[in-house]
């Protein structure tokens, strides 16, 4: 305790100007950067730290380790989606079509729209462990909506069960496939890109927009 009665902090490695996230928040801005321009396997504990701008012991004050780091950044890729997903499940008032494009834009925003290419992530081979499981049922979800959505629409709702599926798969396959478009020209305005690959989203399940 201070002479004041207040805690004391966790000393840092080395002084950094205030950013205002929190120190958990820093980790993750560290790691997001690290992982996806250093790789995942060959970013180290220290190196993510360092980063962060505190000492390796300090971190695990914080998190367990990488792959606690690894698992936020990843469901931090589908939550949101999943989330609005939800709500666009639950209304009722505007036509499935609509919902399944705002969807889609909104997907692809997400998933391009930040400093860093978390989508790249998913193709690691230690996100097939059990310690990822949380990611892979949200994202499950999350497609699982997709599908409603899609069987929704009046073209959707005119196909088979096995067509469905096919058409989920490939409008999901579409959305996150756009890590590796965006990853060749990220220059491109986000904004129309996601509203692009949305419209192509509904051609695949035989809606024409705009």
């Amino acid at each position: 305790m201070s002479s004041t009665g207040r805690k004391v902090g966790r000393p840092r490695a080395q002084q950094r100007p205030d950013s205002g996230l929190t120190a958990r928040d820093e980790l993750l801005t560290a790691a997001a950067e690290l992982f996806t321009t250093r790789g995942y396997a060959a970013t180290t504990t220290r190196a993510v730290a360092e980063r962060a701008g505190m000492r390796q012991a300090t971190m695990y004050h914080y998190v367990a380790g990488k792959e606690d780091l690894l698992a936020e950044l990843l469901e931090s890729t589908v939550r949101p989606s999943l989330a609005l997903a939800r709500r666009l499940l639950a209304d009722g008032a505007t036509d499935a079509e609509d919902r399944l494009w705002e969807l889609c834009r909104s997907d692809v925003a997400l998933l391009c729209g930040g400093p860093h290419n978390l989508g790249a992530l998913y193709v690691l081979p230690e996100v097939r462990a059990e310690r990822f499981a949380d990611f892979h049922r949200v994202r499950a979800e999350l497609k699982q909506a997709y599908g409603q959505l899609l069987a929704a629409t009046e073209a959707g709702a005119a196909l088979g069960e096995d067509e469905a599926s096919l058409r989920t798969d490939l409008v999901f396959g579409l959305i996150e496939g756009v890590i590796l478009v965006h990853r060749s020209g990220p220059e491109r305005a986000v904004g129309a890109f996601a509203a692009a690959t949305a419209d192509a989203a509904l051609r695949i399940v035989g809606v024409g927009k705009g």
